[in-house]
């Protein structure tokens, strides 16, 4: 239940073809002590992913466009919330990761925040990956603030300010957005708190080809202003 002095807060999930994990993460929002508002928005699925997601919110919304950022965008303007929590449908959150981001927001300053992001039901390579991936962005946030889109926290004030997603962007849209954030104010890490991901990507493609993949993309927008990767296959 969310105390009247609480913000309110939007948890928006863009999808695509996420049939196989859309009803857990719903099943586990649904289920949580601290009243949220759900944002589905699915971005031409044929597999029930839209079905399962009326089954746990009214607020499920179909767009013609792919793109993850324009399904964010979409989200977010249609949203409530002062707090905005964008979660991909393939994650798993502990049932206190809306009281651990409220808790990051206590400071004033704060205007947005990402957390541990770990691979759920681990490997040892990727368990060890993640772990230096995860000090790696928070490192970072001291200078350059990162963040994966598997969970991403912003201010709405902030968000709409800066104008949301690049939806120019294909794949970085992420740490992009925690970059612009950082001009209005702190962008955090919370370290108390871990997401869990499914490895699909890292299994499917190998690890080796996803990090040449973020590296090569990442460089390129920071030299270019641009990526190498002009659209973002679909893993599933």
């Amino acid at each position: 239940m969310r105390g009247c002095d609480e913000p309110k807060v939007s948890v928006i999930i863009p999808t695509y073809q996420e049939g196989r994990y859309i009803r857990g993460l719903l099943r586990e929002l649904a289920g949580l002590k601290h009243l949220i508002e759900i944002i589905v928005v699915d971005s031409g699925s044929t597999d029930g992913t839209v079905e399962t997601a009326k089954l746990f919110t009214e607020n499920v919304y179909e767009i013609d466009q792919r793109g993850i950022a324009k399904a964010r965008n979409y989200g977010a303007r249609r949203s409530d919330g002062e707090i905005l929590i964008f979660l991909d449908a393939d994650v798993t959150p502990p049932l206190d990761f809306v009281e651990r981001t409220l808790r990051a927001f206590q400071n004033s300053m704060v205007m947005g925040a990402t957390c541990n992001i770990m691979p759920r039901q681990p490997r040892i390579l990727e368990l060890f990956f993640f772990g230096f991936y995860n000090k790696l962005i928070q490192v970072s946030t001291l200078i350059k603030p990162h963040s994966r889109g598997e969970f991403l926290a912003v201010r709405r004030k902030c968000f709409f300010e800066i104008g949301g997603f690049n939806e120019h962007l294909p794949c970085i849209e992420d740490h992009d957005l925690a970059f612009r954030v950082s001009r209005l104010g702190k962008f955090v890490f919370i370290p108390e708190l871990s997401v869990y991901e499914s490895m699909r990507r890292v299994r499917t493609l190998g690890i080796l080809n996803v990090l040449k993949t973020w590296v090569t993309n990442y460089v390129s927008f920071i030299l270019l202003g641009r990526t190498i990767t002009r659209v973002w296959k679909a893993v599933r």
